[in-house]
């Protein structure tokens, strides 16, 4: 069975993100941001969302565990930091929902959602530049970087919440990801 584990960056909405994988019959479990990989067994990884870049403890280890990483919110901003993108002040600021232009149909984790998908996303804090190897995945009228993909290394990245109800077609991300750590 696969498993995936998901990294808890202190979000409100981790233990959604384990149940949505739950109860698509994924072996799932939650580990708490300062876990060492280590650590971890896992057939990919979820970087949750969270409050706060300072409080992201071992996340950047995860991204060299060699299997597939899906950051959500802050997750997807761990990502680009440590990749050498970069992460501002989103100008829109809290949550809120959000037509999401999906930018290439081919991308094996957002693609299947083409041409465009609803979101409920929070754009305190957002990636202004993706890091090397990135491509633009999404994008929308509060965000130039909605999502973004490296499939080459295996590690994706979404600002909206997937796990949540808000989100149409939130489902699919994760049922993509899955295909992907299989």
């Amino acid at each position: 069975m696969t498993r995936i584990v998901v990294v808890d960056n202190h979000g409100q909405f981790t233990h959604l993100e384990h149940r949505a994988l739950r109860d698509m019959g994924v072996e799932s479990e939650v580990v708490d941001n300062e876990t060492p990989a280590s650590d971890v067994e896992a057939d990919g990884i979820v970087l949750s969302g969270g409050p706060d870049m300072d409080r992201r403890g071992e996340s950047a280890t995860y991204l060299e565990m060699d299997v597939p990483v899906l950051g959500i919110c802050l997750g997807m901003q761990i990502i680009a930091k440590e990749l050498g993108g970069s992460v501002g002040a989103g100008e829109y600021g809290g949550y809120a929902d959000v037509t999401v232009d999906i930018l290439d149909e081919d991308d094996p984790l957002v693609g299947s959602l083409a041409p465009e998908t609803r979101v409920w996303a929070s754009h305190a804090d957002e990636v202004t530049a993706v890091p090397e190897g990135f491509a633009i995945t999404g994008r929308s009228d509060v965000c130039d970087i909605e999502s973004m993909s490296d499939p080459d290394r295996d590690l994706y990245g979404v600002q909206w919440h997937p796990e949540v109800s808000h989100t149409e077609e939130g489902q699919e991300v994760f049922e993509n990801f899955l295909a992907l750590c299989e």
